[in-house]
């Protein structure tokens, strides 16, 4: 079985796989599975790429936190230097829990209630991005109740084809989010009529796992166009957001690296005083993680086998939900033939197969594998279906490693719950 690795933060030594200088199995020991690892230096590493590729143009990063929205995680980004992209109340509370600076948060979201609204602006972000005129409306009504002016970013759907999921497409006119940019224009008038309002920025986001430059330019050049007749208004914005969803490998992709995203559309910004901003999650989260499990059984039926394992579609659901391919690799390969199998979790559903087909040296009962680029959207789309505790989380740095998130407990299913009181008048 050949062995391919995604990050320089995951290695073989000796047999075992390390993140950074830490054995896997050590932490599946210590802590127990399933449990989600991250490697602190492959988070600042690719954020660092993220926050250089723009050279000397101003420019500010604000990571995803849809994509993983651990407090240790967001932490260690915020400590490099990073802004924060939330899309709920729960999110802006995670990222200033986590220290991030309100005029480094950007607050997206296609259905922002009027408690979010109003919580943002106590809290001063740096600006909305909006979605429609309805919100609009919404937020510069609360902006004047507070006494208030809301910035604000317009979300415009450029039609542009990401060429990715269509379940993670959002740039095309046929997607909920943003409006076109004819109706975009009649948004930017109309801001100059509300009170409570400073429009400030314009923002696109096309899509996720996005594997190609040439969308970012089709769609950039759209908003600049919108720029220059919005400045022949009398018009001028501060900000261009150029959104996240720059891909990564998860088996054969070859990706562009950041910089190739910046470079496609940095020479469109010629004569331009705009501070950009990008919103990369999956970039910089997904191959920084990994999701360890442990073998329960391997199980041999006539025409297939089955590999189970206590990780189930519950603690990561990509598999099922976008049919998305995860590598998956023993921690210490043992010499045995290489068996195909499929690699199942307990969950009773026929969709909770983690790996179809899979060729992999034949494991025993307790061996630990690791489900790997599993940093984003992995432990955030977690759920405690079948009533499972979901898993704890674990941060390694150099030879050291800390639980960033302990591991639920049966009493944490059940907290907040109550029998109702008519239970024993029936």
């Amino acid at each position: 079985m050949k062995l391919e690795i995604n990050s320089n933060s995951w290695n073989y030594r000796d047999g075992t796989l390390y993140c950074e200088d830490v054995p896997l199995d050590l932490i599946g020991r210590e802590v127990g599975t399933p449990v989600y690892v991250y490697s602190y230096q492959h988070l600042v590493d690719r954020f660092n790429e993220a926050k250089n590729a723009w050279g000397e143009r101003e420019s500010l990063v604000c990571f995803s936190l849809k994509s993983n929205s651990s407090l240790g995680v967001a932490a260690a980004l915020i400590d490099e230097g990073a802004g924060v992209d939330v899309v709920s109340g729960g999110e802006l509370f995670r990222a200033l829990k986590a220290g991030a600076s309100p005029d480094t948060i950007v607050y997206a979201g296609v259905g922002k209630t009027s408690s979010e609204i109003a919580e943002a602006l106590r809290a001063g972000i740096l600006f909305f991005t909006v979605e429609s005129i309805p919100e609009l409306h919404r937020i510069n009504e609360i902006a004047e109740e507070m006494g208030e002016i809301a910035p604000v970013a317009l979300r415009v759907t450029p039609d542009v084809d990401p060429q990715t999921h269509k379940y993670i497409t959002t740039g095309k006119a046929e997607n909920k989010f943003g409006l076109d940019p004819e109706a975009s224009l009649d948004f930017y008038r109309l801001c100059r009529d509300l009170d409570g309002i400073d429009p400030v920025g314009i923002q696109m986001h096309i899509g996720s796992q996005i594997l190609l430059t040439e969308p970012y330019r089709e769609g950039a050049e759209r908003l600049i166009a919108m720029l220059g007749r919005l400045k022949e208004e009398g018009l001028e914005l501060k900000y261009l957001d150029i959104g996240g969803g720059m891909g990564v490998s998860y088996q054969e992709e070859d990706p562009p690296a950041i910089g190739d995203y910046a470079r496609t559309v940095a020479p469109l910004l010629q004569g331009l005083r705009l501070k950009i901003i990008m919103e990369p999650g999956r970039f910089i989260t997904a191959n920084a993680g990994v999701l360890l499990t442990q073998v329960v059984y391997l199980k041999k039926k006539e025409k297939k086998n089955f590999i189970i394992i206590d990780a189930a579609m519950n603690d990561i659901i990509r598999p099922v939900l976008y049919q998305a391919y995860h590598q998956i690799v023993p921690i210490t390969p043992r010499e045995n033939k290489d068996i195909t199998a499929d690699i199942v979790g307990p969950i009773c559903e026929t969709g909770d197969l983690l790996g179809a087909s899979r060729q992999i040296p034949e494991p025993v009962a307790d061996d630990y594998l690791a489900i790997m680029s599993a940093g984003a959207y992995g432990y955030v789309m977690s759920s405690n279906y079948n009533s499972r505790p979901r898993p704890a989380e674990v941060m390694v740095k150099g030879d050291q490693y800390r639980v960033i998130r302990k591991r639920e407990t049966y009493i944490d299913l059940i907290r907040g719950e109550q029998l109702p009181d008519f239970r024993e008048e029936l």
